[in-house]
């Protein structure tokens, strides 16, 4: 579960920025629109939140900003020295472009509360630390900072912290993370850490998933639930049916350069090509059977959400997904919503961030006040994002659709007419 998430001198992002998913005042939505959670202090979360904003004013690299965090816990420890971090700073100061990028995270596991965080450019880790709260009191278990006098770093590794820690500080390179490297020589304490980046933050790629993960269910026993979230999203879908065949590299075009086709073979041999055919019904009541691709744009996209949308409300998973109006009506839109908001269908509090320029639901009786935001850039051209609480709206009256589209909030595009040539 997420509380809270932080960044600062990340792409557009200059300035330090703090999204959270704590509840604040406020106690319209409680049964559908937020949780309570016991980590020996009780935190009342929210099951969803939605971004606002113009084309390009940050939205998307307030996610990128956050899968670059994931694909650091992740990958750092099994990299090479040398090898350089995903990390762009803001690069229209002069100051920040040569200063680290920082990022912070604050979220529960089995009760526990934990913040950890970062600090780093393209060369190496600066700082790194974890706050664990098991007992419901601060407990350091990481203390990392890089000491540009001596070219070292400065280490304080918490008395809670337990197992072979020297051997983990030894062990971690200046681009890696101690917490990935003590996972990877079997910290079974840092374990739920790492697995919370690794497991349980699922953010979708820009422009979207693919339809492996959704059709890998249909082949299991989940197929019933697939065709089921099809089915409430009104689309009137019979079967799913997959196929699998090997790769043949003789079906590939024979325009195709043959260096390349040796590339292609080597990069596929031994591997499944996937298939999906969906069934319709006809007129007359007989089954029909369609090739994928040839299904609209909202199909497809709805198809790829159904796997990673159940995975997440069975699992209580946090789903980040960019644009999520993209091809999709506003009443489906509301529709995946208001899954994550019903006790019924997301019964273990998974937690769902969406962008969107969908005003049609930005209204109170999907969304609490707190549970809506903004994305705009400054005269410096760096992102800010902020929650509409600051605007202090009006509990049920206010039209926040209307409020929105006439600058109240701002994050809008400022809309120039076109200068006339010569």
């Amino acid at each position: 579960m997420l509380i809270e998430f932080s960044v600062a001198n990340f792409r557009s992002l200059h300035e330090k920025q703090t999204f959270t998913l704590a509840k604040a005042a406020g106690k319209e939505l409680l049964d559908s629109n937020t949780f309570n959670t016991e980590a020996f202090n009780s935190f009342e979360l929210l099951r969803s939140a939605v971004v606002y904003g113009a084309n390009a004013s940050g939205k998307s690299n307030f996610i990128r900003a956050l899968q670059t965090m994931k694909d650091v816990v992740i990958e750092s420890a099994t990299g090479q020295r040398g090898d350089t971090l995903p990390i762009t700073p803001f690069r229209l100061s002069s100051e920040s472009t040569h200063e680290p990028s920082e990022f912070e995270a604050t979220f529960i596991i089995d009760k526990v509360r934990y913040q950890y965080g970062f600090s780093a450019t393209a060369e190496r880790i600066h700082d790194e630390w974890l706050l664990a709260y098991p007992m419901g009191r601060p407990q350091r278990w990481i203390d990392r900072s890089w000491n540009a006098t001596s070219r070292s770093y400065d280490w304080a590794l918490g008395e809670k912290l337990i197992g072979e820690k020297q051997l983990w500080q030894k062990s971690t390179r200046e681009n890696a993370l101690f917490l990935s490297t003590a996972v990877q020589l079997n910290s079974e304490q840092l374990q739920p850490v790492y697995d919370w980046f690794s497991k349980n933050l699922h953010l979708s790629n820009i422009g979207g998933w693919s339809s492996i993960f959704s059709a890998s269910l249909c082949e299991k026993d989940e197929k019933a639930q697939v065709l089921d979230f099809l089915h409430a999203a009104d689309l009137n879908i019979e079967d799913i049916i997959i196929n699998k065949e090997e790769f043949d590299v003789d079906t590939l075009p024979d325009e195709m350069p043959e260096q390349v086709k040796i590339e292609v073979a080597r990069e596929m041999k031994g591997k499944q090509l996937l298939e999906i055919k969906i069934v319709h019904k006809s007129v007359e009541g007989n089954l029909i059977t369609f090739d994928f691709n040839d299904e609209s744009d909202g199909t497809r996209k709805l198809f790829s959400f159904a796997g990673p949308w159940i995975d997440t409300l069975a699992n209580g998973y946090v789903l980040f997904i960019d644009e999520l109006h993209d091809n999709l009506h506003p009443n489906l839109v509301k529709f995946l919503v208001q899954l994550f908001h019903s006790s019924e269908t997301n019964p273990n509090n998974a937690q769902l961030v969406f962008t969107t320029h969908d005003t049609s639901i930005l209204n109170q009786d999907l969304f609490r006040r707190d549970q809506i935001w903004f994305s705009e850039k400054d005269q410096n051209q760096a992102s800010k994002v902020y929650p509409l609480t600051d605007f202090s709206p009006r509990k049920g009256r206010e039209n926040l659709e209307l409020a929105y589209l006439s600058g109240r909030y701002g994050a809008l595009p400022y809309i120039r007419s076109l200068r006339k040539r010569a």
